[in-house]
């Protein structure tokens, strides 16, 4: 972590990196090239609050990673509002042409937000392994995730249903599911305990949309990547 956030919020949030966390669980990791996949959380959509690091969970994880190895390359071809469908046409193959030996994919929200979702989810299931594949195929460990869900979303707009948690929540346990068939480093984020922290410190998960999440949320997932990848080293 930055010297400038030592000591602030993050530092005392029980759910993110202790100082020099992050140094000691990749010291050994091997990875030398990190591509990162998706749709708005994987480009980075957040939102700052005060007192915890202003990266994106995706580029905080590459920034970790770098730590350890300087000469790590990096690209993010993340796009806000993608579908998996939409992911996989325009991302995998210049995803390939980087040649990563690490790929996080991140996607799947934009459909499962939408009414409908239960009868398409067996097809976002088949566009996500028509991503995860070729890249494992191509010799990378793939990274997946599902994100929090939070058990209410009240700013969010009328048409997107009563029920989005519950296609949320539904696309985060076929995510987890996919991921032990497929084989990827999963991170499950769906019911991690910061969902229900009520204290002065914890505050909101999410920014002012009512949806993505803001600089709290993504310096814990950033965490939960970080030392998931430890036990994969």
């Amino acid at each position: 972590m930055a010297p400038e956030y030592a000591q602030t919020l993050e530092s005392l949030d029980p759910h993110c990196l202790a100082d020099g966390e992050a140094v000691r669980l990749l010291a050994r990791h091997r990875w030398r090239r990190f591509a990162v996949l998706g749709d708005s959380v994987a480009e980075g959509l957040t939102e700052p609050v005060d007192g915890y690091h202003p990266l994106a969970f995706p580029d905080r994880v590459r920034a970790e990673l770098a730590v350890v190895r300087p000469e790590l390359a990096y690209v993010n071809l993340g796009q806000r509002n993608l579908r998996v469908a939409e992911v996989h046409a325009t991302q995998l193959s210049p995803a390939l042409a980087f040649a990563p030996d690490l790929a996080m994919v991140i996607c799947g929200a934009n459909d499962a937000m939408r009414p409908g979702y239960e009868a398409r989810a067996d097809a976002v299931d088949a566009g996500l392994t028509a991503i995860i594949r070729p890249l494992q195929r191509a010799g990378a460990e793939v990274v997946t995730v599902s994100l929090f869900v939070m058990p209410v979303y009240p700013s969010l707009p009328s048409w997107l249903g009563p029920a989005f948690s519950r296609r949320m929540a539904l696309l985060g346990r076929r995510l987890a599911a996919l991921s032990l068939e497929l084989g990827t480093i999963h991170v499950d984020l769906a019911n991690h305990p910061a969902i229900g922290d009520d204290d002065v410190l914890a505050g909101s998960l999410t920014g002012s949309d009512g949806l993505h999440g803001n600089g709290r949320s993504h310096a814990i997932a950033a965490a939960e990547v970080v030392r998931r990848l430890a036990r994969a080293i």
